[in-house]
């Protein structure tokens, strides 16, 4: 489980409480930890009754609007997520937990403990994104991806089996991250500029999608046949970006994996 979500992540939630003036929402992905809705952020507009819009045990996505861990304050808003990103989420969820069940299923055998499991498990993540990407680069790649993100060889080669045996790939999805900032007037175009710019990257049989992460930061999606291709597009793709928001007088960063 990961610790705290960022301002920004859209997060799978079980509907804990409804009440008048909000909704008390666990978070799955992060151990159960509780999140508020008010009931400004349930929809758009006047709401009379919040049980017209959720229920208790509902299973929902919400955006993270801030976070105070010292405080242990999450909160959240559900109007503020689609149906195109809230079927995205929720399928993004469901493949995380087939991979956690892959992973128990690997190392069962290793008469490893919990604390095992979960050094591997945040190392998987660290290094991939997400569990899941973990298993479909190894499917693709086999084992040494797992050594050279500090899995050892042991544990490697049993993860790599069960992701050949369940991981079915048509094709390659990987994920970079841009920082993309402008302090001239018109700052917001230059980064617009720049994003077009990332997406004039064409290649056969590649997708290349962008998505908003939370300021400054904007998500790279490249799906393609194969790693190689894959890892080629995103990195001509997120320098075409870089070059466009310097030329306007901004700044740019890439990196592979969220930090």
């Amino acid at each position: 489980m990961r610790k705290w979500p960022k301002s920004g992540n859209l997060v799978v939630c079980t509907v804990a409480k409804v009440m008048d003036f909000g909704v008390i929402a666990k978070l799955d992905e992060y151990d159960g930890k509780e999140g508020m809705i008010h009931i400004s952020e349930v929809a758009s507009g006047w709401v009379k009754y919040i049980r017209d819009y959720v229920r208790e045990g509902q299973k929902i996505v919400c955006k993270v609007l801030s976070v105070n861990a010292k405080r242990g304050h999450i909160d959240l808003s559900y109007k503020d997520v689609n149906e195109h990103q809230r079927k995205e989420k929720i399928q993004e969820w469901k493949s995380e937990l087939r991979a956690n069940k892959w992973l128990e299923f690997a190392i069962g055998d290793l008469d490893s403990g919990d604390d095992t499991r979960q050094q591997i498990a945040d190392t998987l993540i660290d290094s991939f994104g997400s569990m899941y990407a973990a298993f479909e680069e190894t499917a693709i790649s086999g084992s040494s991806v797992l050594v050279s993100a500090g899995i050892k060889e042991e544990y490697a080669e049993k993860i790599a089996a069960v992701a050949a045996e369940n991981v079915k790939i048509p094709s390659v999805s990987i994920t970079g991250f841009l920082d993309l900032t402008c302090p001239a007037p018109d700052g917001v175009s230059a980064i617009k500029s720049s994003l077009t710019a990332a997406t004039s990257i064409k290649e056969d049989e590649v997708e290349l999608d962008v998505g908003y992460v939370g300021a400054p930061r904007y998500r790279l999606r490249v799906t393609a046949p194969n790693y190689k291709l894959a890892e080629k597009v995103l990195k001509q793709s997120a320098q075409c970006a870089i070059d466009e928001i310097r030329r306007l007088d901004g700044s740019g960063t890439f990196f592979r994996h969220e930090e």
